[in-house]
């Protein structure tokens, strides 16, 4: 039997989720909670094999809760179920210990599949963003030296960018308002010669691997 807990804050996900779980004679919904607050004080007492966590969560992120719960449980599998698709959620989840990222749009059999997939070894995840996770093992090297050309304070907010922190996330952890963080991509964005937050993440993970 797989042993699973659900962490995600829409009450009528969460119980479509532990249907989806309960109705398959293989698995058992241990747990279920809306908040990574709840996740992280429980999830440690119920031991499951396999935990669905979503990204936004009312205060800390599904993300900071994905990597929280791995430093506590190494050998726990967590299988992110999300709306983002958006490159740097992914790569910020899987960075944290996530081995598994599913679309929310994904049928009950997907996601029954990919819990027993989990469990034998894979990583599973919708095929939107298998491509996007390919692409962008291919997108072309940046030099440190472009990201050294920003001020600290660009550089800093550019790293939290490539965590996958929203721009309010952002603006709350470096003390400036939403507006500044807005003023400071613009100007990361054309030093980066980017237009976008993915392609600014790429190269910001890009110039750290080189």
């Amino acid at each position: 039997m797989i042993r699973v807990a659900i962490v995600e804050d829409s009450r009528t996900i969460r119980e479509s989720l532990t249907h989806f779980v309960q109705t398959d004679p293989e698995c058992q919904c241990v747990f279920a909670c809306a908040t990574a607050e709840e996740a992280l004080a429980d999830i440690p007492k119920h031991q499951p094999d396999v935990v669905l966590m979503d990204i936004q969560l009312p205060k800390l992120s599904g993300i900071d809760c994905t990597a929280q719960i791995k430093k506590l449980l190494p050998t726990i599998q967590i299988i992110m179920v999300t709306v983002y698709e958006d490159t740097e959620r992914i790569s910020a989840a899987l960075r944290a210990g996530a081995c598994g990222y599913l679309l929310k749009r994904c049928t009950p059999e997907e996601v029954i599949s990919a819990v027993r997939e989990v469990r034998q070894g894979g990583a599973p995840m919708s095929r939107e963003i298998a491509r996007k996770v390919i692409v962008s093992f291919q997108e072309p090297l940046t030099t440190a030296a472009e990201v050294e050309g920003l001020s600290p304070r660009e550089q800093e907010i550019l790293e939290l960018l490539a965590q996958g922190f929203a721009n309010k996330e952002i603006a709350n952890r470096v003390g400036v308002s939403d507006g500044t963080v807005r003023w400071h991509l613009r100007h990361v964005y054309h030093k980066l010669h980017v237009r976008s937050r993915t392609e600014a993440a790429l190269k910001f993970r890009s110039a750290k691997a080189g």
